[in-house]
């Protein structure tokens, strides 16, 4: 079992930064991590992965704004965004998957606005 605890969301303005932090009960070295976002009403979406040979994956609306990293040493990833827009308000909830299996953590709410 893996227990994923997310941080650092909040209220930022439009144009504003925001450091997401997802630490792991266990190490993720081999572990495909990823972060997901889900607004009200609407499905729950991907954002930004990485593998565990640290190839990176990002949704065209994170892409040039958005960056996933990983910290193995301290089983984190975390999820840099910047140039944030109102439209990138949602919960944002990170995954750790490995073969079968696959783990969520209870989201953290992002809200971009003035």
């Amino acid at each position: 079992q893996v227990q994923l605890a997310e941080s650092g969301g909040g209220l930022v303005q439009p144009g504003g930064s925001l450091i997401l932090s997802c630490a792991a009960s266990v190490s993720i070295s081999n572990y495909f991590m990823a972060w997901y976002r889900q607004s009200p009403g609407q499905q729950r979406e991907a954002v930004a992965s990485t593998s565990s040979l640290g190839k990176r994956s990002y949704a065209d609306f994170a892409k040039g704004r958005f960056t996933i990293s990983i910290d193995k040493n301290k089983n984190t990833v975390y999820l840099q965004m910047n140039n944030l827009k109102p439209e990138d308000t949602a919960v944002y909830i990170c995954n750790a998957q490995r073969a079968v299996d696959s783990y969520w953590g209870q989201g953290i709410q992002v809200t971009v606005s003035s």
